[in-house]
């Protein structure tokens, strides 16, 4: 088999679509392209065991399987352009690279607020996306007497402000315009528990309220920015004095390399129930958006949280994961979608339903969920425990359980939401 496969980005999702490739057959070249220089790493970590000092990349790299030992990893080059109707994508650095299939595995990048004040390396605004990302925040929240401000209470910001905490951060701060941390994917009930258990250990909260710009000095920042922070100034008018500010409100989806191609971007890359992509078959043209015919284009797929997927489980809308399990799950149903789109042979497979996992560890307590407890927050029930200890909450719609989530002690956690697990797998789809 002859030809060759470009995977665009070069982390989990990109190293998984190479080894399940060649697990379904496909023995041509396989080229992955990566902007940054290392292989790829585990990134649940760096908002905690990273950020702590508790792990290194070498302790954090993922060992590709013998079967992908022959591919091509192009690191430190970036993806800058597309033209899938000529199979073709363009690197930095000038370079074409003709395909025979392409898999789409950029991946996301940390959304930025724009408010006036101090921007630029060495003023004190940092995210948490990358190592290197972790690397530079980490001096700043063990500085002595270290203010921390963390916007956004979701799962980066309140892992981050847990890691604050136990790095002895003098104060930590979590702003959120929500009224509790964590309110969407988790539902009241389990955001109330969560903020009280935060609270127990440390951390303060200014809910309900936004930031509207950074207080300042003026001047060059050592990292060659513009300026220091030295608070953060909300919308109802109150500053919070900070050393260091960690920016946690969102993602933006890395697909501006594949504009002009006729694709709907608006929240990763969209594509059919196989993760093939779709695209408009009158591309260029001015016709109104409904007016253009659609088809999947058997040659390209999406994997990881860029690609924005119907799930046969649920309801069929199509919606981005950012779950640690999907890149596996999504690679190995999008690898048997391409080589059948590339050759021609084999039956397609069943539409991708896969059943979403994550965890989130925060202090000393865990956060252990199965299935989609987001499409399912207006039924909230307790399933085991007591929201003040150990709990499992289910989530349902329909009547029907769609997701768990447990709360308490690692241990405890993890075999509870295992116990549901193969009851959220016999659930029926939403739309059955």
């Amino acid at each position: 088999m002859s030809g060759r496969v470009v995977i665009a980005g070069a982390s989990l999702g990109g190293l998984r679509a190479a080894e399940q490739l060649r697990a379904v057959g496909w023995t041509g070249e396989i080229v992955a392209v990566g902007d940054e220089p290392h292989m790829p790493y585990n990134r649940p970590p760096l908002s905690k065991e990273a950020l702590a000092g508790k792990a290194t990349l070498a302790s954090l790299s993922f060992r590709p399987r013998a079967s992908a030992a022959d591919v091509r990893w192009r690191l430190g080059t970036a993806v800058t352009a597309a033209r899938l109707a000529d199979r073709v994508v363009r690197l930095d650095d000038g370079t074409e690279l003709p395909f025979d299939g392409l898999v789409v595995a950029t991946g996301m990048r940390p959304r930025r607020l724009r408010c006036a004040g101090p921007t630029g390396p060495g003023s004190g605004r940092h995210t948490v996306r990358t190592l290197a990302d972790a690397e530079a925040l980490r001096p700043e929240l063990t500085r002595p007497g270290a203010r921390v401000v963390v916007i956004g209470a979701g799962f980066i910001g309140c892992e981050v402000a847990a890691t604050a905490i136990g790095l002895g951060a003098a104060e930590v701060t979590v702003v959120d315009p929500e009224p509790l941390p964590m309110l969407r994917p988790l539902g009241e009930l389990l955001a109330r528990a969560l903020l009280r258990r935060h609270e127990e250990r440390g951390v303060r909260f200014a809910l309900g309220t936004g930031v509207s710009a950074f207080a300042g000095y003026e001047g060059k920042s050592p990292g060659g920015g513009r300026g220091r922070v030295t608070g953060v100034v909300l919308g109802d008018g109150r500053v919070l004095a900070a050393d260091v500010v960690v920016e946690s409100v969102g993602s933006v989806a890395n697909t501006e390399w594949l504009d002009g191609n006729g694709l709907d971007v608006t929240d990763g890359v969209l594509t059919d129930e196989l993760l093939r992509v779709v695209t408009s078959e009158r591309q260029g043209t001015r016709a109104p958006e409904r007016e253009r015919p659609e088809r999947s284009l058997p040659y390209v797929v999406a994997v990881g949280d860029v690609a924005r997927f119907p799930n046969a489980r649920y309801d069929g809308v199509p919606r981005r994961v950012e779950h640690w399990s999907i890149p596996g799950d999504s690679a190995k149903h999008a690898a048997r979608s391409l080589l059948a789109g590339i050759t021609g042979e084999g039956d397609d497979p069943a539409p991708f339903a896969p059943l979403p996992a994550f965890w989130s560890d925060q202090h000393d307590f865990r956060l252990q969920a199965f299935g989609a407890a987001s499409l399912g927050t207006g039924d909230v029930r307790v399933l085991d425990g007591d929201p003040d200890g150990d709990v499992v909450v289910g989530y349902h719609a329909g009547g029907r359980l769609i997701g768990v989530v447990a709360l308490g002690s690692q241990a405890a956690v993890t075999r509870a939401a295992a116990r549901y697990r193969a009851e959220l797998l016999r659930q029926p789809a939403l739309t059955a």
